[in-house]
């Protein structure tokens, strides 16, 4: 290793150099101890060699002349169970747990909206539109679909900093959260009953996985989510994914991947924003909404001052390598979800007695 690049909580960017020339590697200083300049370090170089988008960075699995202690404080529950990298964490669910007792006994969202995306870029633009009309406390619950480390996300760490997220909780398979847990379910008791959160936002991690088939993608998890949602007495509220720039069919206007999902997975009842974009690609967009009609509320949803909304992100915009210029229709989708889920909350609000 020649030389750390960059940081930020849980994760460090490297530069390293291998038989093949530089590289950018991560770490996870939690699992592997902090790598210093002169190391040497054992590299999972798959993603490079793949050329895979999402981060392209080699990953550190080990600082073999210097490994970490063992794991410090409590906590027994297994996270990315059974391979090399399994990691232990106490679970918010967990006994042991400072949160246990109110997790034993939580079994209600009291209503709370959450708001369920398919990629994990949808996450920002989602808190732009809920926080427009001011500041709203929301947490990330994170499925393990994509990345398991949370550490991998710039977007989560900067959302945390900025204030705009109460925090991140893992679930599943996934680990590295302000919290983890073992469920969604629990996942999403803990973002309401713990963080305080008024908004939960439920999407994968970095790293969406998709085949071109029907059923082979990542995403399909968006539909369980809006069932656990349902379950626990929460307002489930479907964000939809809409292109206007991809060139697969499969994903132009509405993508497959919601259609699907929400259409096919999700047994409980949605709000289903459908963001008005105007012209023949808003017509589209509102004509495929239509097939999910049967099974949920469709919600039109006003764009007018996202854009303005979007600009005052503190991350950057991105998804599938576009910004809001190159597909703008992405983010606003987004983004009138996330003003539904505000209204929702300011609903609620107001019927409260006084």
């Amino acid at each position: 290793m020649t030389q750390v690049r960059r940081e930020w909580p849980g994760a460090v960017e490297l530069e390293v150099t291998s038989g093949d020339g530089p590289l950018r590697a991560l770490a996870y200083p939690a699992l592997t101890g902090r790598p210093q300049a002169g190391d040497r370090v054992l590299l999972n170089a798959t993603a490079v060699e793949l050329g895979l988008g999402t981060g392209g960075y080699a990953l550190v699995i080990a600082v073999p002349d210097r490994l970490p202690g063992d794991p410090p404080g409590p906590g027994h529950v297994m996270k990315a169970r059974y391979t090399p990298m399994q990691a232990c964490v106490l679970s918010a669910d967990e006994q042991g747990s400072p949160h246990h007792e109110v997790l034993r006994e939580a079994g209600d969202l009291d209503g709370m909206p959450v708001v369920v995306a398919d990629l994990h870029s949808a996450l920002p633009a989602i808190l732009a539109g809920l926080r427009e009309a001011g500041p709203r406390v929301a947490a990330y619950v994170m499925l393990d679909g994509g990345t398991l480390p949370a550490w991998f996300s710039r977007t989560a760490a900067g959302l945390r900093e900025a204030g705009w997220l109460a925090g991140t909780v893992s679930t599943g398979q996934a680990f590295g959260g302000d919290l983890d847990t073992v469920t969604v379910h629990t996942g999403l008791l803990a973002a309401r009953h713990v963080l305080g959160a008024e908004v939960a936002v439920v999407a994968q991690g970095p790293g969406n996985l998709g085949t071109g088939t029907r059923w082979g993608f990542s995403g399909v998890a968006c539909g369980e989510a809006v069932n656990a949602a349902a379950v626990l007495g929460g307002l489930p509220v479907a964000s939809l994914r809409i292109s206007e720039a991809d060139a697969r069919e499969r994903h132009y206007g509405v993508s497959h991947h919601s259609l699907t999902a929400y259409g096919k997975v999700a047994l409980a009842r949605a709000d289903v924003v459908v963001p008005v974009l105007g012209g023949e690609f808003g017509a589209r967009v509102a004509a495929q909404a239509r097939d999910l009609a049967a099974r949920h509320h469709l919600v039109s949803v006003a764009t007018d001052g996202l854009a303005e909304a979007l600009a005052a992100c503190p991350v950057p915009l991105a998804t599938m390598g576009r910004g809001p210029d190159s597909d703008r229709a992405y983010f606003l989708a987004a983004a009138a979800a996330g003003r539904h889920a505000a209204e929702l909350v300011g609903l609620a609000e107001r019927a409260r007695p006084r």
